[in-house]
C-alpha cells in the first residue's frame, strides 16, 4: 500500500494538474473559473482519498462538514484550491494542500504550487537557506494584516506581498521569505499542509500566542499562525505580544 505521505504528493500533484487543465481550457473565466476549480478538484481529491483511505475521515472546505470527524484518530485536511481568487486570475501563487492531522497533529502533508510545477511535502523538504538581512516577511496582496505590518516596522523586514496561504508559507520553507505571520483568520484547511511542511523543514511553526497548531476540533477555524526560523520565533512573538489586538478580513 502506498504510504500516507506519498499518497498525499500524488493527490495533490494530480489535482493541480486537472486545475491546470480546467485553466488552459478557456471554458471558464474571472470568478466562474475559481468556482468549477473549486469543484472539479475537491470531487477529485474526495474520490481518491475514500478509495486509497477508507477508514480515515476528511476535513474539506469544500465540503459539508461531520462532526464525527471527531471521534476519528486520523483525518485528511485538504484545500483543493487554495488561493481561489489567484487561480481566477491566473497567476502562480495558488495552491493545493493535502493533509493527514493524526491525534490533533499535522503528521503529513503535501503542498502542490502547479503554477510553478512543483510540490513540497513533509517528507523531503528542501534544507533551509539562512535567514536575509533584513528579513522578507510575507503579506496579502489585497488585506495585509495590521499585526503583521506592525512586527515588519519593529523588524525592519522587506514586505513581500502574495496571495495564497500555501504559497506564503511554501515561500518561506523555499527561502524566498523569511516570516509568515498571519492573524486575518483562517481554518484547519488553510494552514494544517504548509504546517507539515514547515514543521519537517525545521521552521517555528504556532499560533500567535506560541501555542502550537492543533487540528480536528470541531469548530475549524484557526485564525492565526507564525511561521519563522527558530531563532527568530521568540522575538516575533514578543513583538506580537505588544501589538495591539486587531483584525483583517
Amino acid at each position: 500500500m502506498v504510504t500516507d505521505v506519498a499518497l498525499a504528493i500524488r493527490i495533490a500533484g494530480a489535482a493541480g494538474e486537472i486545475l491546470l487543465t480546467l485553466q488552459k481550457s478557456g471554458l471558464f473565466e474571472d470568478k466562474a473559473l475559481g468556482k468549477a476549480g473549486d469543484s472539479l478538484a475537491n470531487a477529485f481529491i474526495i474520490a481518491a482519498l475514500k478509495a486509497q483511505r477508507p477508514g480515515d475521515a476528511i476535513l474539506s472546505e469544500e465540503e459539508q462538514d461531520n462532526a464525527e470527524r471527531c471521534q476519528v484518530q486520523r483525518v485528511w485536511v485538504v484545500d483543493p484550491l487554495d488561493g481561489t481568487r489567484e487561480y481566477s486570475e491566473k497567476r502562480t501563487d495558488w495552491a493545493v494542500h493535502i493533509a493527514l492531522a493524526i491525534d490533533g497533529k499535522p503528521a503529513v502533508g503535501a503542498v502542490a504550487l502547479p503554477g510553478l510545477g512543483i510540490t513540497l511535502s513533509s517528507d523531503t523538504p528542501p534544507p533551509l537557506a539562512p535567514e536575509a538581512n533584513p528579513p522578507r516577511m510575507l503579506v496579502s496582496r489585497t488585506r495585509p494584516a495590521a499585526e503583521a505590518m506592525a512586527v515588519a516596522e519593529a523588524l525592519g523586514a522587506e514586505l513581500v506581498p502574495m496571495g495564497s496561504a500555501g504559497a506564503k508559507a511554501m515561500a518561506v520553507v523555499r527561502g524566498e521569505a523569511d516570516i509568515y505571520l498571519h492573524t486575518g483568520g483562517q481554518y484547519e484547511w488553510d494552514n494544517c499542509a504548509p504546517a507539515a511542511v514547515a514543521l519537517a523543514a525545521g521552521l517555528h511553526v504556532s499560533r500567535i500566542d506560541g501555542a502550537p497548531l492543533v487540528y480536528n476540533c470541531a469548530d475549524p477555524y484557526l485564525p492565526d499562525l507564525l511561521i519563522c526560523h527558530s531563532e527568530r520565533a521568540a522575538q516575533i512573538l514578543e513583538l506580537i505580544a505588544n501589538t495591539a489586538p486587531g483584525r483583517s478580513a
